[in-house]
């Protein structure tokens, strides 16, 4: 790979340990030295937290040394990490005079005798060690750190031992200069067999009151899913990124080694990984590696008596084996006499380095046990698997039914959807005679019902992939009810993938295939299929007249289900909409319709409408309660995943991010993550929002990932907000209109209707138009001025176009008309300055809850006001702005804010100064003229640090020396004169 593809990311999901890492060091540096004892399984990230620590450090003063420990088998070198710590100290001259003054040390740089061999010589050497830790941290705090402790010498431990119970950490009178120290040593978790001899010195160390553990969980799948994105410039496709997650199990070694594979090795272990986990393996006895063997072969959990009998062993030799395994940490018991693999990948490398005859006969006898135990719909899954890797098919085909069958009654469509799928695959490789001889198992049928299992899945191309499949597979004398069944699901299934001609076309033929005499439910679900396509194809007329004729016949036939289906698409279509009373009515009549028959999906589309009424009409606080009772029944249904509660999750999240509770809106994007798959990851979009606002720009590049794979319209809409806003953020209004115009011809459906979101994006583009447009104003640069303009009034109305009405017709709910307000003050300010009264008129429209908007607009606000010198009321504003800006963390609009607050002039007449409180130390110390060091000494901040401190100062007043930036501060009555002495 090469270094540009893959890239050193950032430390990542440790903010908490890093906090509590980056407090230990504080407290040395006051004088209470402290350890930390770090722990953690192999590669989960103990080097990189104790790298960034240590590089904190170095950056504030304190002195770093580091010591390795080495696996080295029997013939460990003593005292090896502490050797490696004095080697770095004598190799620099600063060091040299506390180095000569302990002597004692140089024992361990070859320069003396063993101590190990001479008690007392071994006591002084100890108290030399601490004697010179401490005279370094007279000079400076110093960090130690040991890493891999669990490889350490015998010496190593007993001098570490001695230094943390009764050397520097014990020396008298904390805040003293010469306990400015702090221990960090790390170790592995999983490599501690009981037997280690680290282990009673651990439970020894953790017992003293200055020495604490910490341990290094594996990372959630939130942050692992970050790191992977991190670790590539180019995004890798989504349904990559959430393998990769689920295969490296939070350990960021795994991930970035799965990264580093991605592509080559994607459906194996990269085979350095791989290396690397067997050689724990081998380090086993023969039996106890054949017990794990076998184990691979069950998967990552299995039960003791099912191993017992597929092993083949005594019972004495297998639990003699199980415990080897156990206590390397390889296996793990768990309830119900169980035994897991520790990590899934460990599990995977075993498997692969079967033979394949023995894996085939593995599986073979896994089958045949479990058959033996009755053939039950629990173990179905498990028995498809092993008789299909141990190629009898004709079982396979019959248990991968049995267990679509089972996952069904359990609400889990991907599952019914990979076992149905399974048994579509055997389907012709198996004889006539073998096959299931059952109502309503044919290829067709079968087809057609994995398409239902792949929409309720959310997986909505696969299910269009599916229903055509089914429709392909049909004869031309097949029964026309179930032809247009195909057809009017096919139609259904593409409506969510945005063809909107094709659903109307083979709605139609559905329709057309079923006499609507005598009538029957496959013509009530054909003609309600049929209005939902009208209605999303913009013929509202067609739509109408078939609902109405349709909702009689269901109401006729007792079908429930269909007729709470119609009843939705006319709360749609009929008098003020979904939000008006009768809409509402309609809606709550349809959910309990669909609830009391038991289907799911139609209830979903009905809870959906309910909510995203609510959120049109700006009832924000209504809407959330009414979004978590859904998306509860949602899961217990097994439908969370459809596309209905996909898009109530979304939902949920934009409401919480609208009303300004964004770290709950983060919250529950991150425990959505998990749960929803790669076709539903624009449900979690909201989370994008918060970190654009918070001025995490990379949030763009991960929003761009949403265009990946097939088409989906909402992934696309959450992409053109983000990378739109993102780039407006920049001040790069070029980048922000070529993002909308990306967007917009993106989201375009069929219908050739705009979508309408056009009036958000378009806002969003004014906003980095009128500010280009300001500067020109001055410059006199007349014909860029124009183009900017012109740009301006295009996108304005553009905005109009898109607020006139929403896609039934009618005009736009409270967000809508919002934003519309916000293009109108934006097209303003570009075209001729400032308008206090439209951005007064923004501000109050974006009072129905959305909490960011309405500060950002506060603060153009009260740049218009300051504009035309109503300072006292753009003051006010922008501290009310600033209030908003601050509770929700969106750093970017906060700085903005406080460069407007530092450069309007009070009422007094004092002009507020643009410096921040540092900035204004040291141009203290320039008017002295102080040099950066002299600076960075005074302040007690490095050289460097001072020199980006005096850059920003020169860049603020406008000047281009350090003397012109005095002259300008003094001018502006920024410096308060020096005092002079009496004499």
């Amino acid at each position: 790979m090469s270094q540009s593809a893959f890239i050193t990311p950032p430390l990542i999901g440790r903010a908490g340990e890093l906090a509590r890492l980056t407090g230990v060091l504080e407290r040395a540096r006051g004088g209470e030295a402290r350890a930390v004892l770090v722990a953690g399984d192999a590669g989960v990230g103990k080097t990189r937290l104790l790298d960034e620590v240590a590089g904190r450090a170095a950056r504030a003063g304190t002195t770093v040394v580091t010591g390795h420990c080495v696996d080295l088998g029997d013939v460990g070198l003593p005292y090896l990490p502490f050797t490696e710590v004095l080697g770095v100290l004598a190799a620099d001259e600063r060091f040299s005079a506390v180095l000569a003054a302990h002597p004692v040390a140089d024992r361990l740089l070859g320069a003396g005798a063993d101590p190990a061999r001479d008690p007392d010589g071994r006591l002084r050497l100890f108290e030399g060690i601490a004697g010179l830790l401490a005279d370094l941290a007279t000079v400076a705090p110093v960090l130690l750190v040991l890493e891999d402790l669990h490889w350490a010498d015998q010496s190593s431990r007993d001098l570490l031992r001695f230094l943390l119970s009764r050397g520097v950490l014990h020396r008298p009178g904390p805040g003293a200069p010469d306990r400015r120290l702090a221990v960090l040593a790390s170790y592995r978790a999983d490599d501690l067999h009981r037997r280690h001899p680290l282990r009673p010195l651990l439970a020894e160390l953790v017992r003293l009151p200055a020495v604490e553990r910490l341990e290094l969980r594996p990372l959630p799948d939130a942050e692992v899913t970050r790191l992977v994105r991190a670790l590539r410039e180019r995004p890798l496709p989504e349904a990559t990124v959430r393998g990769i997650v689920a295969r490296a199990e939070g350990n960021a070694f795994y991930a970035e080694e799965l990264v580093a594979a991605a592509g080559a090795e994607a459906d194996g272990v990269p085979s350095g990984l791989a290396d690397l986990l067997l050689i724990r393996v081998e380090q086993l006895s023969e039996t106890a590696q054949q017990v794990l063997r076998t184990a691979a072969v069950a998967g990552r959990r299995v039960g003791h008596a099912l191993l017992c009998e597929a092993a083949g062993l005594p019972e004495d030799e297998l639990e003699s084996a199980l415990r080897e395994a156990v206590g390397r940490q390889l296996l793990v018991p768990g309830e119900g006499g169980t035994y897991t693999f520790r990590h899934a990948l460990t599990r995977e490398a075993v498997y692969a380095d079967l033979l394949p005859g023995e894996r085939t006969r593995l599986h073979g006898s896994y089958a045949r046990l479990l058959a033996a135990r009755g053939r039950t719909a629990e173990t179905a899954a498990e028995r498809a698997h092993h008789y299909r890797e141990s190629h009898d098919l004709p079982e396979a085909l019959t248990a991968s039914l049995d267990a679509a069958d089972h996952a069904q009654r359990l609400g889990a469509p991907a599952e019914e959807l990979r076992h149905l799928e399974t048994v579509l695959e055997l389907w012709p490789s198996v004889a006539p005679d073998a096959r299931p001889a059952l109502a309503g198992v044919d290829p067709v049928t079968l087809t057609l019902r994995a398409s239902a299992a792949a929409a309720h899945a959310g997986d909505s191309h696969r299910a269009v992939s599916l229903t055509r499949a089914a429709l392909a597979g049909v004869s031309q004398d097949a029964d026309s009810a179930l032809a247009a069944r195909i057809r009017y699901t096919l139609a259904g299934n593409l409506l969510t993938v945005d063809q909107l001609k094709a659903a109307f076309r083979y709605s139609s033929e559905a329709l057309a295939l079923i006499p609507a005499e005598p009538p029957s439910r496959t013509w009530v679900w054909a003609a309600a299929t049929h209005v939902m396509a009208a209605i999303h194809l913009g013929e509202a007329e067609t739509a109408l007249r078939i609902a109405h004729r349709a909702l009689g016949v269901a109401e006729e036939l007792g079908a429930s289900d269909a007729q709470a289906d119609l009843l939705i698409s006319l709360a749609i279509l009929e008098g003020g909409g979904r939000r008006s009373a009768q809409g509402q009515e309609r809606l709550r009549r349809a959910r309990e319709l669909a609830r009391s028959v038991g289907h799911g999906p139609v209830e979903m589309r009905a809870l959906f409408n309910q909510a995203i009424s609510r959120f049109e009409a700006g009832d924000l606080d209504a809407c959330l309660p009414l979004l978590a009772e859904a998306l509860e029944r949602a899961r217990r249904t097994g439908l969370l995943s459809s596309t209905y509660p996909l898009g109530m999750r979304y939902l949920q999240l934009l409401v919480m991010y609208t009303l300004g509770r964004w770290d709950e809106c983060l919250g529950a994007a991150a425990e959505a993550e998990a749960a929803l798959p790669a076709a539903g990851t624009f449900a979690t979009g909201p989370a994008l929002y918060v970190a654009v606002a918070r001025g995490d720009l990379t949030a763009a590049e991960r929003a761009h990932a949403l265009a990946d794979g097939p088409f989906d319209w909402m992934g696309t809409l959450v992409a053109g907000i983000v990378r739109t806003d993102a780039a407006a953020l920049l001040g790069d209004p070029e980048a922000a209109v070529e993002r909308m115009r990306e967007a917009l011809t993106a989201l375009r459906d069929d219908s050739g209707r705009r979508p309408d979101v056009g009036v958000r994006l378009a806002a969003l583009c004014l906003a980095a138009v009128a500010d280009r447009a300001a500067e020109l104003r001055g410059s006199g640069d007349e014909r860029e001025l124009r183009r900017w303009t012109d740009t301006a009034t295009a996108l304005v109305e553009q905005a109009r176009a898109s607020a006139a009405d929403d896609k039934e017709g009618r005009p736009q709910g409270p967000e809508g008309q919002a934003w519309l307000a916000r293009a109108e003050a934006e097209w303003a300010t570009a075209v001729s300055g400032p308008d206090p009264a439209a951005w007064e008129k923004t501000v109050a429209a974006f009072g129905f809850g959305d909490a960011y908007e309405q500060a950002r607009c506060r603060l153009r606000y009260a740049q218009a006001l300051a504009a035309v010198g109503r300072r006292t009321e753009a003051l006010e504003c922008a501290r009310e702005a600033h209030k908003t800006a601050a509770a929700l963390g969106a750093v970017p609009l906060l700085e903005r804010i406080d460069t407007l607050i530092r450069a309007t002039p009070s009422p007094g007449g004092n002009t507020v100064s643009p410096l921040t409180a540092r900035e204004r130390e040291v141009l203290r110390l320039l008017a002295l003229g102080r040099s950066n060091r002299q600076i960075g000494e005074e302040l007690f901040i490095t050289g460097k640090t001072a020199s980006v401190h005096v850059s920003n100062i020169l860049a603020k007043l406008g000047a281009t020396s350090r003397t012109e930036a005095v002259a300008i501060a003094h001018r502006r009555g920024l410096l308060t004169p020096e005092p002079t002495g009496s004499g």
